[in-house]
């Protein structure tokens, strides 16, 4: 039987079309491998800011991988300078450093995004941390007012029956009325400020954990930005195709490939300056008006100086405290409608200092605590 060969020529061209195919494909999928990236940063955060500012920077830095990481397309006509026949080309061309900038830019975006995240969530605690203090305080202040005005009622029960026992005068009985007004309006004042306080919901944690997190991050999102950057260092490039005379036209298709290193000889001083520019980056934050650290700063002494002045407020109530306490030891067991009508007064001024004395003790220990907390 006659028996058919396959020429040497047809196995060289089957080879090179394969190979160039296969090069395609390899390029044309390589962006196709990091596709779930872009939505990783929006899983992780529950911010509606968060979650948009994280799908800006993602979808961005996914154009910017695609244009990266896929192939060129080539095509065009060359007329050799050694007196060989005009040659038409195409085919696809590449570089190893784009590749890997593709892949590094999109871990740029996450850590731009975990960055943005941390340090969106640190201006909130620390912007509103006295805000929610000072609802608590009023809050517990509301409470104090209400056991206030149970005493005073019971008080103006007793003073009335007195009244209309005829030991006491309707002078002294309004007195206590005078202050039940005084209660009234210490009540409404404290819920109006209660409600015209905005304090949305805090993550809880403590703000030197929070502040060490943001740091974190920022140190995260410059190595990577680093890594970025010192891909311009060195490059690989692949170009494969095919050929064709065309002047004069004959059957002359053939592959052509050709790799290139380069590499840039001033790369140890520029990523010396890459290291120097990470470390200046980090002391400007540390001093930058506006960034979560000063901010810190400022809120810790604020604190300080809260606890300095409800600690000098709460002596000075105390020591008003003690000498009403002494007063009305003085009148315990008088029974003249003067020393009554006294006992009413030292009586419904203990009242009204007793809420004072428990506003100031409990944002004292609020103070102290939050202190303690976060910092």
């Amino acid at each position: 039987m006659p028996t058919s060969k396959v020429k040497p020529e047809g196995n060289r061209r089957a080879f090179q079309r394969n190979f160039c195919a296969a090069f395609t494909l390899a390029m044309l999928l390589a962006p196709a491998a990091f596709a779930a990236d872009a939505k990783d940063s929006e899983a992780k955060n529950k911010n509606k800011d968060q979650q948009a500012f994280c799908r800006y920077v993602t979808e961005q830095a996914a154009a910017q991988r695609d244009l990266l990481m896929a192939p060129n397309a080539v095509a065009g006509i060359t007329q050799p300078n050694t007196g060989l026949p005009m040659q038409a080309v195409w085919g696809v061309s590449g570089n190893l450093s784009s590749v890997r900038k593709g892949v590094l830019t999109m871990d740029a975006a996450r850590k731009n995004c975990e960055l943005y995240s941390a340090t969106t969530s640190t201006q909130q605690d620390i912007q509103y941390a006295l805000p929610s203090l000072e609802k608590q305080a009023l809050q517990h202040r509301l409470d104090l007012i209400q056991q206030a005005s149970a005493n005073l009622d019971a008080l103006f029960a007793t003073t009335t029956r007195m009244v209309e026992a005829q030991n006491m005068t309707r002078p002294m009985a309004f007195a206590l009325q005078t202050t039940k007004i005084k209660l009234d309006a210490d009540r409404s004042d404290t819920q109006t400020k209660i409600v015209s306080l905005y304090t949305p919901p805090l993550s809880g944690r403590p703000v030197k954990e929070l502040v060490a997190e943001k740091q974190s991050r920022e140190v995260n999102e410059q190595k990577a930005l680093d890594k970025l950057n010192r891909q311009n260092d060195w490059d690989v490039a692949l170009s494969v195709g095919e050929h064709q005379q065309i002047s004069p036209f004959i059957d002359s298709r053939g592959a052509y490939g050709e790799v290139s290193i380069s590499y840039n000889l001033a790369s140890h001083t520029i990523n010396k300056h890459l290291n120097q520019t990470a470390d200046a980056y980090g002391e400007w934050k540390k001093v930058q008006e506006g960034d979560v650290i000063r901010n810190a700063d400022i809120l810790k002494q604020q604190v300080v100086d809260g606890i300095s002045t409800q600690d000098a407020r709460l002596k000075a109530l105390q020591e008003q405290q003690k000498q009403i306490e002494s007063n009305l030891q003085l009148v315990g067991s008088a029974d003249t409608t003067a020393a009554l009508d006294f006992h009413n007064q030292l009586t419904t001024a203990q009242l009204l200092l007793q809420i004072e004395i428990g506003d100031a003790s409990f944002r004292l220990d609020r103070l102290k605590e939050f202190l303690q907390t976060n910092f």
